[in-house]
This record gives C-alpha cells, sequence and structure tokens, in this order.
C-alpha cells in the first residue's frame, strides 16, 4: 500500500463515521422547515400588511408542495449523480435560499425563495438516506433508519414550538437565519466524505415532475381557498379536477417513461405500496395535527406565542425516544407493531382530545400527557414506515425509494394542511378545532388499517 493510500485510509474511516449525523443533521434541518414557519404568519402580516393572511399560508404550502413533489424525482437522481454529490448541492442550495428567506424584502421574493427552499430540502431527504444505508452494514441498516427517523420526528415535533420561541423573540426572519450556521457545518463535513460513483443513465423525466408538482399544488390551492370560495364554486372545482388530471398525467407518463418521474415501479412490491399508503395517511394527520395544535393554544387558551411553543415540546423528545426504540426493535420484531401500533397511540390520543378538550388551560392535567402520547405514536409510525420502504428494495434503489416513500408523506401533509384550513374559519369555535381533531384522528386510523398487512416476520438486510 503506497503512502498516500495509508493516510487516506484513516481519513476516509472518519469521515465515514460522520456519515450517520451528516444524515441526521440533513433531514432535521428539512423536516424542521416543513413545520416550523406554522406560527410565523401573525408576524409576517404585521411585517407585510398589504398580503392576505391566506396570501402568506403560501409560505408554507409553496414548501410542502415543493418537497412533495420533487422527492421522487430527487431520490433517482442520488441514485444516478451519487449520493454525496447530491448531498452536498442539496445543503448548499438550501442553505444559499435560508439565507434569501431571511433577506427577503416583499413577500413573492419570500415565496421564491421558499420554493427553492423546498426543492433543496427534497434533494437532501433521499440523499442522506442513501448515503447512510450504502455505507452501514446490512445487519445495522434498520437501528441507522431509527436514527435517522429521530431526527426527522423530532424535528417535525418541534419546529412549531421552536418556531414559536424565535418568532416572539426575534421575529420571523429568524427561522430562516438559524439554518444557516448549521447548513455551513453539514456542507464542511459533507467535502471529507469520499466520493462516490453513481449510475449510468438519464436524469430523470422533467414534464413527469413539471406535472405531478403542478398537480400538487392545484389540488392544495383549490382545498385551501374553500375558505374563502365554497366546495362548489367553479374555480374550486375547476382547481381540483384540473389538479387531480395532472397527477393522473404524471402517472400515466411514469408508466410509460424509461426515466420516470415516479419509479412506480417500486409499488409492484406489495410491502412498499403498503408503507406508502401508510405514509401518505400519517403524514395527513401529522400535519395538520402540529399545526392545529399551537392554534388552539394561542386561540382559545390565550397563550402567547411564545408559551404555546414551549407548551408544544414536550412530544418532540417522546417522538425521538419512540423512533430510536423502534429502529432498534424493528430488526426483530418487523415493522407491523411500529406503523399499526404507531397510528393506534395516535388515534388514542385523538379519542382523548375529542372527548375531553378543554376551553380552559389545563396543561398539566391534558396537554401535556396528551403531547407525550400523540409524540410516541409519531416516532414509531415515522420509523416504522421508512424501514419498511427502504428494506423493501436492493441497495442502489435506496434513494429511490426512499424519496418515493417521503414524498407520499409530505403529499398527505400538504392535504393535511389544507383541509385545516378549509375546516377552521376566522374566528373559529370549539366546534371547529374539534371538527379538524376528528379529521386528524381519522387519518391516523386510516394509517394503522394500512400497517395491517405489513410483515410481522423478521426483517430481511
Amino acid at each position: 500500500m503506497s503512502s498516500v493510500q495509508t493516510a487516506a485510509a484513516p481519513a476516509a474511516a472518519r469521515a465515514r463515521r460522520d456519515v450517520p449525523w451528516l444524515a441526521a443533521g440533513a433531514t432535521f434541518l428539512a423536516m424542521l422547515d416543513a413545520t416550523v414557519a406554522n406560527l410565523a404568519v401573525p408576524d409576517l402580516h404585521a411585517d407585510f400588511p398589504a398580503a392576505s393572511v391566506s396570501g402568506l399560508t403560501w409560505m408554507i404550502t409553496l414548501y410542502a408542495v415543493l418537497f412533495a413533489a420533487l422527492l421522487a424525482p430527487a431520490g433517482r437522481l442520488a441514485d444516478l449523480v451519487g449520493r454525496r454529490s447530491l448531498y452536498q448541492w442539496g445543503v448548499g442550495l438550501f442553505t444559499l435560499a435560508s439565507l434569501a428567506c431571511a433577506l427577503a424584502p416583499t413577500v413573492p421574493v419570500l415565496l421564491g425563495t421558499r420554493a427553492v427552499q423546498g426543492a433543496a430540502a427534497a434533494a437532501m431527504i433521499p440523499a442522506s438516506l442513501a448515503l447512510l444505508l450504502r455505507d452501514t452494514p446490512p445487519e445495522r441498516r434498520a437501528g441507522a433508519i431509527g436514527l435517522w427517523s429521530a431526527a426527522g420526528a423530532f424535528a417535525a415535533a418541534i419546529g412549531p414550538s421552536l418556531g414559536g420561541v424565535l418568532v416572539d423573540q426575534f421575529g420571523w426572519r429568524s427561522l430562516f437565519v438559524i439554518n444557516v450556521p448549521v447548513g455551513l457545518a453539514l456542507l464542511g463535513a459533507a467535502l471529507r466524505l469520499p466520493r462516490a460513483e453513481g449510475g449510468a443513465g438519464r436524469l430523470p423525466d422533467l414534464l413527469g415532475t413539471v406535472l405531478l408538482g403542478g398537480g400538487v399544488g392545484a389540488v392544495a390551492l383549490g382545498v385551501t381557498q374553500t375558505r374563502d370560495w365554497s366546495w362548489t364554486d367553479a374555480r374550486t372545482l375547476g382547481l381540483l379536477l384540473g389538479g387531480a388530471v395532472l397527477v393522473g398525467l404524471a402517472l400515466w407518463r411514469s408508466a410509460r417513461h424509461p426515466v420516470p418521474a415516479l419509479e412506480i415501479s417500486l409499488w409492484r412490491s406489495h410491502r412498499f405500496a403498503v408503507a406508502n399508503a401508510a405514509s401518505f395517511l400519517y403524514g395527513t394527520a401529522l400535519y395538520s395535527w402540529l399545526l392545529l395544535g399551537v392554534l388552539y393554544l394561542t386561540d382559545k387558551w390565550d397563550y402567547s406565542v411564545l408559551k404555546a411553543g414551549l407548551a408544544s415540546t414536550p412530544g418532540a423528545f417522546t417522538a425521538t425516544a419512540a423512533a430510536v426504540i423502534m429502529g432498534r426493535l424493528t430488526g426483530r420484531i418487523g415493522v407491523r407493531p411500529a406503523v399499526t401500533g404507531g397510528a393506534l397511540v395516535m388515534v388514542a390520543a385523538g379519542v382523548w382530545t375529542l372527548a375531553a378538550l378543554p376551553s380552559e388551560p389545563h396543561f398539566t392535567t391534558f396537554w401535556l400527557p396528551v403531547g407525550l402520547l400523540v409524540g410516541t405514536g409519531m416516532g414509531m409510525v415515522t420509523t416504522g414506515t421508512a424501514s419498511a420502504a427502504a428494506l423493501s428494495v436492493d441497495p442502489l434503489r435506496f434513494a429511490g425509494a426512499t424519496g418515493l416513500n417521503t414524498t407520499a408523506r409530505q403529499l398527505g401533509g400538504a392535504l393535511g394542511i389544507a383541509v385545516l384550513a378549509a375546516l377552521l374559519p376566522a374566528g373559529a369555535t370549539h366546534g371547529d378545532y374539534t371538527h379538524v381533531y376528528l379529521f386528524c384522528t381519522l387519518a391516523a386510523g386510516g394509517a394503522a388499517l394500512a400497517g395491517l398487512p405489513l410483515t410481522l416476520r423478521r426483517t430481511r438486510s
């Protein structure tokens, strides 16, 4: 062995030891920004009074739509150009877009940079998990997915509370400033990773990607605008039907294109298809529940944004603990207990909320235990669906499978937020909030049913 090779070996080994934290850091940033801006709309409206509140909520929706639409093509791209390269480009663009969001002088600029941020996050998710799994021995992959899932679950759950604290203390621009030093640190560490070769082939279908993004955006806009229009309004029906047609065309094109935007051939695996269905329903419940909680605290319990944020924090820790524990257990007990069991825990929290949601503040006797319970369920389902999807394909398709599975969850999240906006009018009553909690509970119940066909047998590497 040459002296150059001898010197390079320890450096490569150190770089590989950094992979779990690099993967967790990327998914943490991507999932954090999916929920951290939930409480920023009032502060944004104070800075941009000419903008409508419904228009400002597109800062949240645009990120979710671009994130969802580009996850699957990004997974294919990671397999093509190499996980290391896509990781670096994704983290770099995300960091730059975060800085641009923080400096945005107008609402249109903010929305545009927020969309770029969502696109970059879509690249980070499949690249990070592919980076993790390709450098992890088969017998340790379930545990590695647990760590990766825990970072995402913690970020999604703590996002509203962290966002509330930052908005209250430093204003909405701080939500994006905090990404910059973290992104730079991840990018610097990623530069030390050994180069990974990509596969041969062409870039994913651009037209199919545009059709998917346009369809998802049209459906989300149609559902959101029912607050100002109505379900029978011609504009609403046009958006819903048009969006469905565009998504259908994206699926049709993906079934025939040699390098599709959506690798729907993966759905021929029964386990993978079931994991995607559970992810979609889980995302629908997850994102609407997280946003609804902070809205209820600030509206009905008269909590400040800061207090509401802190009150929503405990569930993030049980979500993280549950994700790590289920990651370690999945290899022995399979994924069904994580998916169906976790979703049923969420259903239990939803039933408790529907039966006992108090109009007056009861933090220690109601809000805290419900938050800890639902956080546990979220952590379990996050790990279960990610494990089922990733471990149902061969290693060369890790990134594509991860992208498609996370796409399902983000599409569900976009739908959930849109339904929340439709069901929760201005001046919402206690009953309006319980209607949305019922929707979240039913969605979680659907995820539990979707997870039942998943095998209880020992996960195969």
